[in-house]
């Protein structure tokens, strides 16, 4: 794939909220351990208002801040904030109505620099950057069209949610929890790479 476009980007949207809303009641357990209970439905409510906000985008900039403003507007505490977060970052990086391999990567970058204004949280913390940081940095590095750095950047997030598993939490109510967090993957991780695993999906 040469160029992302808008509508390719509105069904890589569709179908990471599908694929979450399939895995909530699993992210929400994992949650449970040493949280709230509720990130299934927190990510959920979150995603389905940056899906409403994305259908009547016509290009990147102004969609992607229409789709963080809207994530922001629900009540999904850290959740909301950094998916908006996360999107509205997207915006800074992306001109047009399509974008090439290059801009992609400089959509990505941008989304990642303003999550990391919004924590503090970095790779071995056991949270949702274990697979966002990752994800990005292989987005950077890869070679190729659109398909090839995106499947790269999903690659990337879905190990770092798994290396969570035996990772200690340092953030949050699980750090809390100390040594007995060690032994579930965290869900933020979990959901994250579940998102980027399914834009490259959508692009397969």
């Amino acid at each position: 794939m040469e160029k992302l476009t808008i509508d390719t980007f509105k069904s890589m949207v569709n179908n990471a909220l599908q694929n979450i809303t399939d895995r909530a009641d699993e992210l929400s357990k994992l949650d449970a351990i040493a949280g709230d209970g509720d990130h299934g439905t927190a990510i959920v409510a979150a995603l389905n208002a940056v899906k409403k906000a994305s259908e009547s985008g016509k290009e990147f900039k102004a969609m992607l801040t229409d789709m963080a403003f809207s994530a922001m507007q629900e009540a999904c505490g850290s959740t909301s904030t950094l998916i908006g977060a996360f999107f509205l970052g997207l915006s800074d990086g992306a001109e047009g109505a399509e974008l090439e391999a290059s801009q992609v990567k400089t959509m990505f970058a941008a989304g990642l620099t303003n999550v990391q204004k919004q924590t503090q949280a970095k790779v071995g913390d056991k949270t949702m950057m274990d697979a966002l940081i990752p994800a990005v940095k292989s987005i950077q590095a890869a070679e190729g069209d659109v398909k090839a750095i995106i499947e790269s950047g999903a690659k990337a997030a879905q190990e770092g949610a798994k290396k969570t598993v035996d990772m200690q939490a340092a953030f949050g109510r699980a750090r809390n929890l100390g040594e007995r967090s060690i032994g579930h993957a965290d869900p933020g991780a979990t959901s994250w790479a579940c998102m980027f695993a399914s834009f490259a999906e959508t692009l397969a």
